[in-house]
């Protein structure tokens, strides 16, 4: 078991019911962003996750966007930042997207100029999420697991044995709610255990906090396409102003690809086709390369919104 799966699997149960996902109108042509940056105030009794938690934020997120600050012990009076902004992912604005580098799925709602916005928990990397278009092909209140032969084999070498159905019920990791995906043994579903939301530790299928699925079961028809996709660098425009989001890469990711610095660099120039112009501050972008704190920075100034 690796350290995340640890931290995952033996935080202590805190009674908080998190936020239903933020809906946001779409953001005008050209431009990317949604939703605004929060700030709240800490106590020494709280913890990221407690936070996350109470806001719809996964646990990478709140950390990522908080590098100051103690995740367990945090100091009175503590700054925390909500990362409640977020630039849309380069994908088409139709059913779900889910961004496996910032655990977080968009749902645009048919004819609906909104999005709406869910953390979720992904493949760890020797199980990982796979990144595909497909559909929900079913949705299931419930839900009983059928567990496959391969997580049965490494429950067994770590002395948990499993039987080969959970039925509905308090100790189904599926929760109260799943959503079939057009590709076997893969499910967006709620969960019995909501510590690891927002943390690469899953067997693949995508877990969501219990009213955030709840949500999802009750809005998503059958049919929905679902697009799985690996975004860790974003950039987009608001308000005449050129911002560019930075993940950290997942776990697993191949060296060659982890030491590539060109790709954040031409992602912005592609932005640039409309306005050649524009004085991009390169060092801000090499510092939100480097920082990969998943919150929008801008990098130039801002420009009249006459040019695009």
């Amino acid at each position: 078991m690796t350290p995340r799966q640890l931290l995952a699997t033996t935080l202590l149960l805190v009674a908080y019911a998190p936020l239903h996902a933020k809906t946001f109108s779409l953001p005008a042509a050209g431009e990317s962003l949604i939703g605004r940056e929060e700030r709240i105030t800490a106590n020494r009794e709280d913890t990221l996750i407690d936070i996350g938690r109470e806001n719809d934020v996964g646990y990478d997120e709140m950390v990522n966007a908080n590098p100051g600050v103690d995740p367990w012990m945090p100091q009175n009076g503590s700054s925390v930042v909500l990362p409640h902004l977020h630039i849309l992912p380069d994908a088409p604005q139709q059913g779900i997207v889910i961004n496996t580098a910032e655990m977080r799925m968009y749902y645009y709602p048919k004819a609906s100029a909104t999005v709406e916005t869910f953390p979720i928990s992904i493949g760890r990397s020797d199980w990982n999420t796979p990144l595909v278009n497909t559909k929900i092909t079913r949705k299931v209140a419930g839900p009983t697991w059928y567990p496959t032969a391969s997580v049965k084999k490494e429950h067994l070498e770590n002395d948990d044995p499993l039987p080969s159905v959970v039925p509905a019920g308090p100790d189904n990791p599926l929760g109260k709610y799943a959503l079939y995906l057009g590709i076997p043994a893969y499910l967006i579903h709620g969960t019995n255990n909501e510590f690891g939301i927002g943390m690469q530790v899953t067997h693949g299928c995508m877990r969501m906090y219990a009213p955030d699925i709840e949500r999802l079961y009750a809005n998503v028809p059958v049919g929905t396409p679902v697009r799985i996709i690996n975004q860790p660098f974003k950039a987009g425009w608001k308000e005449g102003v050129l911002y560019v989001e930075v993940h950290p890469w997942l776990e697993g990711t191949p060296q060659a690809q982890l030491n590539n610095t060109t790709m954040l660099n031409q992602l912005v120039r592609q932005h640039l086709h409309e306005f050649m112009d524009y004085p991009v501050d390169w060092q801000a972008v090499e510092q939100a390369r480097i920082e990969a704190t998943g919150l929008p920075v801008a990098v130039g100034p801002t420009v009249t919104q006459s040019i695009f």
